[in-house]
C-alpha cells in the first residue's frame, strides 16, 4: 500500500468504529467538529514545520502530491484519523 492508501484506510476505521462498533457518533456532534477546528491549526503549523525543515521527507511516488502548508495532503488524513480514534476511545471509556 502507498501512502495515500493507507491514509484513506486510517479515516475509513476511524469513521467505522465511531459509528458502528463503539457507537459513539462523534462525526454527528458539533462539539467534535468544535474539539477538530481547534486542533486542525496545530497540526498544520507542526506538519510545515517538520516538512519545511526536511525533518520528515515523503516519497513522491507513495503520495498524491497535493501539500498543505508543506506537508502531504495524506497528513491531514492521518491526523483526522488520529484525532477521532482517540476521543472516540475517550468518550467510549467514560463510566458517566
Amino acid at each position: 500500500m502507498i501512502y495515500t492508501e493507507i491514509a484513506l484506510f486510517a479515516v475509513l476505521v476511524a469513521m467505522l468504529i465511531d459509528l458502528f462498533v463503539l457507537k459513539t457518533r462523534l462525526l454527528l456532534t458539533a462539539l467534535f467538529w468544535t474539539s477538530y477546528a481547534i486542533i486542525l491549526p496545530f497540526q498544520l503549523i507542526t506538519n510545515w514545520w517538520l516538512t519545511s525543515r526536511n525533518i520528515v521527507m515523503y516519497d513522491a511516488d507513495a503520495i498524491i502530491g497535493l501539500r498543505i502548508a508543506a506537508a502531504p495532503v495524506e497528513d491531514l488524513l492521518f491526523g483526522f484519523a488520529l484525532v477521532l480514534a482517540v476521543l472516540t476511545m475517550w468518550i467510549s471509556r467514560d463510566p458517566n
